[in-house]
């Protein structure tokens, strides 16, 4: 009985065929070979994705040698958010995304921060604290002597709160009030889904009105769903383990990480950051798992990979990007 290759050999195995792929087209039988290693098991089409992530983001996959170690991409690094190096990203660029100069509106109810589709921005708030804004955001910020008061309008951002016992830090989403005196949380506020919050530094506080005023807290690594009008859910914290949040939180340098979701939730999420949309004409195609970590920013390169790892066909079509299996018809020729 032949012996089960373990996952450092598919790896090294799926790095060497980016780099071959990298190089120029297969011949008939290395590409019969190709697929032959890639059908043999389930595991190969999640690591061809990653090792073609990384191709994506190098200089060259030829660069991808029998050195390369693709464990050290398949999470991106956490980062620290302390005071200082929050400062310093203020004048550095995230990785494959645009994070660009300060730049604020105000209001009489307080300064508005915001960013447009695809841009990043990190804003240093007045008592230390830093807010990271993804793509398609906006807040608005009132502090005063009695508490540091936020507002998310819309989107997604990341709070590290610098500590202060005697000032609350207070972040207000839909009616509910997101409270803590020292924290790194993100909340996210799309039309479609319940607000989320994320917490992966610290306790945070929230209001439950339908609860007789007693906050639920949510501590490190952990996840809470919020009710409102439009979704009702049952409110419990639950836990999930650090490479889930390190993967949730990637955005934060400008990267798309996925751990099994489909090909068409990884077009949904791709659609956030650009104008370019990704269809699937296949359903098959778009159940798919995807493994990997993408620049964001990047949705023809993410469908290229797709395309290659699954034997499907990519086509262009104005800012269309359009995956489908090879036996069925041209859409562009429909």
């Amino acid at each position: 009985m032949a012996e089960r290759d373990t996952s450092r050999d598919i790896d090294q195995a799926a790095s060497e065929w980016t780099a071959r792929l990298d190089r120029g087209p297969l011949s008939p039988r290395t590409e019969a070979a190709f697929q032959a290693w890639l059908d043999g098991d389930p595991r190969r089409k999640g690591a061809m994705l990653r090792a073609q992530a990384v191709s994506m983001m190098s200089e060259s996959a030829q660069a991808l040698g029998p050195d390369f170690d693709p464990a050290s991409f398949a999470e991106p690094r956490r980062p620290r958010f302390s005071r200082r190096q929050a400062l310093a990203w203020t004048g550095g660029a995230l990785a494959t995304a645009s994070l660009v100069a300060l730049g604020v509106g105000t209001a009489a109810a307080g300064t508005v921060i915001s960013t447009e589709r695809g841009e990043i921005r990190m804003a240093p708030l007045k008592d230390g604290s830093t807010v990271l804004l993804n793509t398609d955001s906006r807040i608005r910020v009132r502090y005063d002597e009695g508490q540091r008061f936020v507002t998310l309008l819309r989107g997604e951002a990341y709070f590290a709160v610098a500590r202060d016992e005697t000032r609350p830090f207070v972040v207000e989403v839909n009616g509910r009030r997101l409270r803590t005196t020292q924290a790194g949380f993100r909340v996210r506020k799309l039309d479609q889904d319940p607000v989320d919050l994320l917490v992966n530094q610290g306790r945070v506080a929230v209001s439950t009105p339908n609860l007789g005023g007693a906050p639920l807290v949510v501590t490190a690594n952990t996840r809470l769903a919020l009710s409102d009008a439009g979704h009702r859910l049952a409110e419990h914290p639950r836990p999930i383990a650090p490479e889930a949040v390190t993967r949730d939180l990637a955005w934060r340098e400008g990267k798309l990480a996925f751990e099994g979701e489909t090909v068409r939730q990884a077009a949904a999420a791709f659609a956030r950051y650009s104008d370019t949309r990704i269809e699937i004409n296949d359903p098959a195609l778009a159940r798919e798992p995807v493994t990997g970590l993408f620049a964001a920013n990047d949705p023809v390169g993410f469908s290229r990979a797709v395309a290659r790892v699954f034997d499907a066909r990519l086509e262009q079509a104005g800012d269309r990007v359009i995956l489908a299996r090879k036996t069925q018809p041209s859409a562009a020729a429909q």
